[in-house]
């Protein structure tokens, strides 16, 4: 081995959730070999869903983030490699290469390198005071420029768009959120939990505008307005940005992988690729839950599932991954929790009232249960989880 190079038995691209666990998992289940796992930030792997709730909120330090203690990496013997970026991976040479020039050689390649926030293409995007959630040097950037900041517009009506107004709301900022198509959630949920939602905030004192777009940011450095499509100009002191991901999978591909809407992995997570697996927001799997062939989940749960997969089959345990997807959002004091993918559905039925704020709804498909969305109703959430597991039939709603 040249000076500058590393080896592995197992390496894991990816210092998020699925790459942690992937390690984790590995030990439980008692691979006794080398482990090392590449990451391009600064933190040990620390859980991502709260940067934009409870730690952006300031209900949680970072340091309650982590998933492992700092010193369970070395009582464990997992290799981190911090502050690293994969450039080029050669899948023949069995290798790969970061940014800095460091190879490392690897006997397995777990790629869990997750997404990256998909950027607004519009003039001004790169202004000053536009801001994207997706690590933490993301939220603390946010959170030194708020004591400044009076206003904020947020861009994207999805899970992370509608977290930040909460909090914001909370500091006692004046928000405008915008979405371009004509509802919130619209990718993942009903026209009742959107209508809920809309409602919710706008109670809240945030400026709902939905069915317009951006047409571009302006300022003198800084943003300080932003232009709708329709041509109004809406004062601001932040632009918070919230227009989903776009998965790491070009480093991948160029090496050979097969990609459609993400990397095309088998039920075992495995690639085209020898002895290359892919897991997490990158992955594009079959799942027997799912209205298309291949759907790349882009949950916590999901991708936990997916690594201790991967280190089933490394350990000679493997099974097929199907889990039963499931997510979860909080707002102001509404939890949401949602099992199943509702992709797909042609009907849905609500229990319960939304005006008492406790409710859930079902989504159908061909009169079979395929999703449940449940908010502040935790019994409706469990049951949920056993229908749609099972492909009830809607008759179960009236038992």
């Amino acid at each position: 081995m040249s000076d500058g190079e590393h080896s592995s038995d197992v390496l894991i691209v990816g210092g998020g959730q699925g790459g942690a666990q992937t390690a984790i998992s590995l030990r439980q289940l008692g691979f006794g070999g080398s482990i090392t796992l590449i990451g391009d930030e600064p933190e040990p792997p620390y859980e991502r869903p709260p940067l934009s709730k409870e730690y952006f909120a300031g209900e949680k330090t970072f340091e309650r983030l982590h998933l492992r203690p700092a010193t369970y990496w070395t009582e464990k013997a997992v290799t981190l490699m911090t502050n690293e970026t994969v450039v080029q991976v050669d899948a023949q040479a069995q290798t790969v290469q970061t940014a800095s020039g460091r190879v490392v050689r690897y006997g397995v390649l777990v790629w869990a390198a997750g997404g990256s926030p998909r950027r607004m293409k519009c003039d001004g995007a790169d202004l000053a005071g536009v801001h994207s959630v997706r690590s933490r040097a993301d939220i603390d950037a946010i959170l030194a420029e708020l004591p400044g900041v009076k206003h904020v517009v947020i861009v994207g009506g999805g899970y992370i768009g509608l977290e930040a107004a909460a909090v914001l709301r909370k500091f006692g900022k004046s928000v405008t959120l915008v979405e371009a198509q004509a509802r919130l959630l619209a990718r993942v949920a009903g026209p009742t939990l959107s209508d809920f939602f809309a409602d919710e905030h706008r109670a809240q004192g945030v400026d709902v505008r939905l069915g317009v777009g951006v047409a571009c940011f302006e300022g003198q450095g800084r943003v300080s307005h932003v232009v709708l499509a329709d041509g109004e100009r809406i004062e601001t002191d932040l632009v918070i940005v919230g227009i989903g991901i776009t998965p790491n999978v070009a480093v991948l591909a160029s090496a050979g992988a097969e990609v459609t809407n993400g990397i095309d992995v088998d039920g075992r997570c495995r690639t085209n690729l020898p002895n290359v697996f892919a897991i997490g927001d990158c992955a594009n799997q079959a799942s027997k839950f799912a209205s298309d062939a291949r759907v790349r989940i882009e949950s916590v749960p999901s991708v936990s599932e997916q690594a201790t997969t991967v280190a089933r089959e490394l350990t000679g345990q493997g099974r097929d991954h199907d889990a039963l997807p499931w997510f979860w959002s909080n707002q102001y004091d509404l939890k949401l929790q949602t099992v199943g993918l509702s992709n797909g559905h042609d009907a849905e039925v609500v229990q319960g009232d939304p005006a008492t704020r406790s409710f859930s709804v079902v989504y159908l498909r061909e009169g079979r249960i395929i999703a449940v969305d449940a908010i502040n109703a935790a019994k409706a959430f469990m049951k949920g989880r056993g229908w749609v597991s099972t492909g009830a039939s809607v008759e179960v709603l009236s038992q």
